[in-house]
């Protein structure tokens, strides 16, 4: 049996452990022991060190198969470079800033498969966009996507499942689209309007910066936009607090100490922002795109409205996490052997792989709709 290490045993983490142990012999490595614990009373192989050390890292990998990155996005590159050094194929939904292509090179050199953003957005997104592609003459790809508790609750109205400092690096980070040919920049938070999901009502999308990847790759796609989904109102509370200072990452004087106010505000805001037991959430996803496919004008479109289990397994931790395990299976078992840094689009351009991903997360009730619009 196939040894795989799960970097990261969050609230993500955890559900790909738990998943990957279906077929493989699975190691769950954290610093947080509560985490691990609950591994482990699963059956789950469970090892607590700091993941920041190159070197206690690289010898956790040594005996290993396969590794998942599920660290939180400031850890995610160099954790990636040092499995990459150690000759390691990796899948990872980390969602580091850096540009991942940095690696390619390192990668290719050590002859190993990298699959980065892997999980609902990027990742599947950019899989299906990578399967129409290579059918179709694609013009437009917009993606709006969000994951809420389905009770809202005053002020935020939003609950995390990812580490807070990611979620707020969404806030700050400046958004990158593809507008008649051109990449646009703008800030996080921006071009606010509503829209109506069926099954949830009225939302509020926002310019952020989901592209990633699909900007190189697919820059061909005259018009490509990602943006994300929250309740509406809670931009404005977010848009006065980085306004404000609050999501800084430069250190200020707090008497004779100095601090970043992102850390406290990531610290203040945990709590509201963690979900609390029983609490439900739901995903929503809508991908449209526009071409011509065998000399028709072609819409389509793909929706997802996925919520949390009866057993409690959370909604974003399933979309996330069963996208990453589904692309951990291919690459486990020598099905997509593509060398150097492989963004999820070239998952997509082979069918085989399209449908088997598909049908991977449909058995385990995470269904994507395809229809026209």
């Amino acid at each position: 049996m196939k040894k795989v290490i799960v970097l990261g045993a969050g609230l993500v983490g955890k559900t790909m452990a738990l998943d990957l142990a279906k077929n493989f012999d699975v190691t769950a490595i954290d610093i947080n022991e509560q985490a691990l614990s609950e591994l482990s009373k699963a059956g789950i192989k469970t090892t607590k060190a700091d993941l920041t050390n190159a070197t206690v890292l690289s010898n956790l990998l040594e005996p290993q198969d396969l590794v998942i990155g599920a660290v939180p996005g400031f850890m995610g590159f160099e954790t990636c470079k040092t499995v990459i050094k150690a000759g390691k194929n990796m899948v990872d939904i980390s969602f580091f800033p850096e540009d991942p292509f940095q690696l390619d090179e390192l990668a290719k050199q050590h002859k190993v498969t990298v699959v980065t953003d892997c999980g609902v957005a990027p990742g599947m997104g950019n899989i299906i966009l990578g399967y129409h592609n290579k059918k179709m003459k694609v013009n437009s790809y917009e993606c709006l996507v969000g994951g809420l508790p389905l009770v809202r609750e005053w002020p935020y109205e939003y609950k995390a499942v990812f580490s807070p400092i990611d979620v707020i690096e969404e806030y700050i980070r400046p958004a990158r689209y593809v507008q008649n040919g051109s990449i646009v920049v703008k800030e996080a938070l921006s071009d606010a309007e509503l829209i109506h999901f069926n099954g949830v009502g009225t939302l509020e999308s926002w310019n952020s910066d989901g592209l990633r990847s699909l900007i190189k790759t697919m820059s061909h796609i005259p018009d490509m936009i990602e943006k994300t989904l929250r309740y509406p109102g809670c931009v404005e509370y977010l848009r006065v607090l980085r306004e404000s200072g609050f999501f800084s990452y430069e250190e200020v004087d707090v008497k004779g100490v100095r601090i970043r106010p992102i850390d406290v505000t990531a610290k203040l805001l945990f709590p509201k922002w963690k979900l609390k037991p029983g609490e439900e959430e739901f995903t929503v996803m809508r991908i449209r795109m526009t071409g011509e496919e065998n000399g028709q004008a072609k819409k389509i479109e793909y929706y997802l409205l996925d919520r949390t289990e009866k057993n409690g397994t959370l909604s974003m931790a399933r979309t996330t996490g069963y996208t990453c395990t589904a692309v951990a299976n291919l690459v486990a078992e020598g099905k997509f052997n593509g060398t150097g840094i492989c963004p999820p689009e070239y998952l997509g351009e082979e069918p085989s792989h399209f449908n088997f991903i598909l049908n991977y997360l449909k058995e385990r009730n995470v269904i994507y709709k395809s229809s026209s619009f």
